[in-house]
């Protein structure tokens, strides 16, 4: 065997990139599941946009893709789905005509505060039995991933 065959060999399955993953596919399907018990026709992005929103009304499209992790083809496609839904409602800027702004509709609005009881619950049940310490270290830990990855090169 040379070196190259011992870098083939490399277990992921017990690095930190896979229990990442799994918690994250675990909270997705949880949200997902929950949403449509509470009668919520919401994906965990479209919740994720309704919070900015929620935060801030008003968002120019290109700040709301920034903000929420997307690009701005992927968000457009979000954001037409949710504007079918009357979640939100996308309006030319008055000064710059190029620019839209993203504001939520009442509904929207509705729908935003239906989420915080399941968002709650899950918050409560991945905190069980886990001090403030270790969610500090674990919330510490995990910038530090991702600082790292964010400062590494592109890869191709």
């Amino acid at each position: 065997m040379g070196n190259n065959d011992t870098d083939i060999l490399v277990d992921f399955d017990q690095s930190v990139g896979r229990w990442i993953g799994k918690s994250s596919k675990m909270v997705d399907n949880y949200l997902h599941e929950a949403f449509q018990v509470e009668g919520l026709d919401l994906s965990k992005e479209q919740m994720l946009v309704l919070k900015r929103l929620h935060e801030r009304d008003g968002l120019i499209q290109n700040e709301l893709a920034f903000l929420t992790l997307r690009d701005k083809s992927t968000l457009a496609r979000l954001l037409a789905k949710m504007e079918a839904k009357n979640y939100i409602i996308r309006i030319q800027d008055n000064y710059d005509k190029r620019v839209n702004r993203v504001f939520l509709t009442e509904t929207g609005k509705i729908t935003f505060r239906k989420t915080r009881p399941v968002i709650k619950r899950l918050k409560e049940i991945m905190e069980k039995n886990i001090s403030e310490e270790e969610i500090n270290q674990l919330v510490s830990i995990l910038e530090r991933i991702q600082n790292n990855i964010t400062s590494e090169e592109a890869p191709y």
